[in-house]
């Protein structure tokens, strides 16, 4: 099977995380395989300049358990952004992800990220050369439009021009975004959502893989999504409360397994952890994308409290994360699973 099987075949994948810039580094990442073997990872954005540029084994490297796994990129000159993907494909990488949906003031300055839903046959001409050097996919995230522009057009453009091209999906965060005016953290909450215009650019393309993102905040909602579209996206929901991660095998590809318990993924972590210590890796870097792991939990509390003091002390190694484990759980639970009895 190749990897253009794997990924966009049969309507998979079927739920993502999305790429978040400072949150879904490789340690991330590979603890969230920990509660999901089927969910498509993304890396954070990174620029072509960085790519060709830059230190690739710093930026580019990632754990094997890590598959499968998405790589985002930045960028609107089609050379350049040929090269990077086949960069990104030498490295391993299941698929190249073109970002048309950041707004922030950095993006704009280089002429990528939202911006381009202006320029749709530039984003097609990028997937177009792209295509061209790769064998993996190659997959566009956008908004339903950014500024004044009307969501109709805006997005049956954007999708025309890239689908032409090539492009193997389409992933739509349904807001808008607002290039002046706007941070980009409001970008992610102010501008209304539109789940409907993504239902309605699917009903033109039922043939075609379209994902949605933006604010589905656990499964329950993202399972109302499937039933019409390909693939659900989730992005804080899956970084503050991890745990909702645990449930999607099951849930949303029907593998005959048992639910991954917040427990269970912190020890399949460790092994994980230890290798990266070894080689001089913080505790800290590591842990931090773990505090909202026991979210609504008695002892969550204590949870973060222990990870965030003692983590970042020197030499801290795995005794900080075991005694943050033995504040959630009780003393008479061995197997993973939570008596909430026994806690109360």
């Amino acid at each position: 099977m190749t990897k253009t099987d794997r990924l966009y075949s049969g309507h998979q994948p079927r739920f993502a995380v999305a790429p978040m810039m400072d949150w879904t580094d490789r340690h991330c990442r590979a603890f969230h395989r920990q509660l999901s073997r089927n969910a498509l990872l993304y890396t954070e954005m990174v620029t072509t300049g960085a790519v060709i540029h830059g230190d690739r084994d710093y930026l580019l490297g990632f754990s094997d358990i890590e598959h499968p796994l998405a790589f985002q990129l930045g960028g609107s000159d089609p050379k350049d952004m040929a090269t990077s993907a086949k960069i990104v494909e030498d490295f391993g990488y299941d698929e190249v992800n073109i970002n048309v949906g950041c707004p922030s003031d950095r993006v704009q300055s280089g002429s990528f990220g939202a911006c381009l839903m202006q320029e749709p046959a530039l984003v097609a001409e990028c997937v177009t050369a792209m295509k061209a050097e790769v064998a993996i996919p190659v997959t566009v995230k956008c908004r339903i439009g950014v500024d004044e522009q009307d969501p109709e057009p805006a997005l049956d453009t954007m999708a025309d021009a890239v689908f032409a091209a090539g492009c193997d999906a389409l992933w739509v965060h349904a807001r808008k975004a607002w290039l002046q005016g706007l941070s980009p953290k409001e970008n992610r909450d102010i501008p209304p959502l539109d789940y409907d215009r993504v239902l309605r650019l699917k009903a033109r393309y039922p043939d075609r893989f379209i994902g949605i993102n933006g604010g589905i905040a656990d499964l329950d909602q993202a399972e109302s999504f499937l039933p019409e579209l390909d693939g659900v996206m989730l992005g804080r929901a899956a970084y503050h409360t991890p745990q909702v991660m645990g449930e999607v095998d099951r849930r949303l590809y029907s593998d005959a397994c048992d639910d991954i318990s917040p427990w269970q993924a912190v020890e399949a972590y460790m092994p994980y952890l230890e290798d990266q210590l070894s080689k001089g890796v913080k505790l800290a870097r590591m842990t931090r994308h773990m505090l909202g792991l026991f979210h609504g939990r008695p002892g969550a509390r204590s949870w973060r409290r222990i990870l965030t003091v003692e983590a970042i002390k020197p030499g801290a190694g795995l005794e900080v994360v075991e005694h943050a484990l033995s504040a959630v759980r009780p003393r008479d639970v061995s197997d993973g699973e939570f008596d909430e009895t026994s806690a109360a």
